[in-house]
């Protein structure tokens, strides 16, 4: 008989799990198309695309040491990836919590009680009035499982592992986000460097420009008009110094605090040294590299959670199965509980319960459920298409700021050979002073202009990592077709 028992309660779980298995309600999840374009408008042609590569760590293709040690230094002691790799642990766990419920719960219990019943009651004037009392100690496990035969649970654990890989790739995000922003801060940072040092060259010309205009006035070769033009662009260059210098403590305390160190310290050496010649960057590739971006891989993942959350409220329009059982002992005396007499168990009930009358509950979650996941699918096609303006912005940006570095360099170099001829010219006796004023600010503002446009230059390369996502490697030749694209983990 015991066999008997056993053999029905095994062919009972598996019937109840070969159901469980056979249907899952809602639709499955199929990824929305990415970028079809062939080729970005403002990309560049030459090279082959098979041969585009950029690491990891993208921003050693600078070259500069300085910025390498920032970057892992932020990787290491940033909040902001500190807390992102947090949220990642979160949903982890909530994918555990999900899990743990396709699988049956066993509780272990244990109680002692004394119990006396009342001679009064229906049950002892049944019996005559006899006085029922006794202890009972029990000791057992009791168990519940919920049988998923439309898929209910099945959907909550999709829905859960998308949240978690979509937390996964918003630790990239943030990682990559964190690494162009204290990139796009260090070159300006340098940018102003250079610009300090050409201000400070520029207050040192017009004091000694001062001297000789001084000189001059003493002996009676100009007019104190000269002396106060000369004193008027001396002011206005270390007012212009001062101004510079601000702006310099300003980006230092951000690019501190982006790496999670504290402003006070001093993070580069004051002669920093000129600035490097952007990379050249491979950006001759196809639209589908766009699928590597981060932000954008997150939406399809938060839009194949939103599709499992629909299966989720379908489920609640069909019934709902549990199966119920406990297996322990039960005796008077704690010296004969655990004796084959005292065992007690049961399987059962298996409870089904059938939505009836909610009030319309159940379908106002559906139509919710299906607003969430379109709302989901629209935010995913306003992100593909923001992704695709930023490729097209920084490459259009990167393309424009190399020529307008090539245009700019005969004015730079025309400036500083007027301002020559302007002072030879004002010593010789045969200009004004003011044709030195006018060729010293021109001179100024070209040099500045050429500083402020390399900087630009190597933001723009910054930015051309940032819109494609990161390092990324094309598949050797032979092994694929041209577009398709490896992307390198951010993490």
């Amino acid at each position: 008989m015991t066999i008997l028992k056993h053999t029905i309660c095994i062919a009972l779980a598996g019937a109840l799990g070969l159901m469980a298995g056979c249907t899952t309600v809602g639709h499955d999840f199929v990824a929305p198309q990415g970028a079809t374009a062939p080729a970005y408008r403002y990309a560049a042609q030459s090279g082959a695309p098979s041969a585009a590569r950029l690491p990891a760590n993208w921003w050693t293709v600078f070259g500069d040491g300085t910025l390498d040690g920032l970057e892992q230094r932020a990787q290491q002691d940033s909040p902001s990836l500190k807390a992102s790799a947090m949220r990642l642990v979160q949903a982890k766990a909530q994918l555990g919590n999900a899990k743990a419920s396709q699988l049956p719960s066993l509780d272990f219990g244990a109680s002692a009680e004394r119990l006396r019943d009342s001679r009064t009651t229906p049950v002892a004037q049944a019996l005559d009035g006899t006085l029922i009392s006794g202890n009972q100690i029990t000791l057992g496990l009791s168990m519940s499982y919920e049988v998923d035969i439309w898929g209910r649970v099945r959907r909550l654990v999709e829905s859960a592992d998308a949240q978690l890989q979509a937390a996964g790739l918003d630790h990239d995000e943030v990682a990559l986000l964190l690494s162009t922003q204290i990139a796009s801060t260090y070159w300006q940072l340098r940018g102003t460097l250079v610009e300090v040092a050409i201000l400070r060259d520029a207050v040192a010309t017009r004091q000694e420009s001062r001297k000789l205009v001084d000189a001059r006035f003493e002996h009676g070769f100009t007019n104190e008009l000269d002396v106060s033009r000369a004193t008027v662009e001396l002011a206005n260059a270390q007012a212009d110094l001062r101004d510079m210098e601000r702006r310099r403590n300003l980006l230092e305390n951000r690019l501190a605090t982006l790496i999670g160190a504290s402003p006070s310290q001093p993070l580069i050496a004051e002669q920093a040294g000129p600035l490097p010649e952007p990379p050249s960057l491979p950006v001759g590739l196809p639209a589908q590299l766009l699928s590597q971006r981060p932000d954008l891989a997150r939406s399809v993942a938060l839009l194949r959670s939103a599709n499992a959350q629909v299966g989720v409220a379908e489920a609640a329009f069909y019934p709902s199965v549990q199966l119920t059982g406990n297996f322990g002992y039960a005796s008077t005396t704690l010296a004969h509980l655990v004796e084959g007499n005292s065992r007690q168990f049961e399987i059962g009930p298996l409870a089904l319960s059938l939505p009836i009358f909610d009030g319309g509950r159940n379908r106002a979650n559906l139509a919710f459920s299906k607003a969430r996941y379109d709302e989901a699918l629209a935010d995913y096609q306003q992100e593909l298409l923001t992704a695709l303006r930023e490729v097209e912005d920084a490459l259009s940006d990167s393309e424009q700021r190399q020529l307008q570095a090539k245009a700019q360099a005969p004015a730079q170099q025309a400036a500083a050979r007027a301002y020559q001829v302007a002072l030879a010219r004002y010593q010789k006796g045969l200009s004004s002073y003011l044709d030195v004023t006018d060729a010293q600010r021109s001179a100024l503002a070209e040099d500045l202009a050429a500083s402020q446009i390399h900087t630009q230059r190597l933001l723009a390369s910054v930015a051309v990592v940032r819109a494609f996502g990161g390092g990324w490697q094309s598949e050797p030749a032979g092994t694929g077709t041209a577009a398709s694209v490896q992307p390198l983990a951010m993490r």
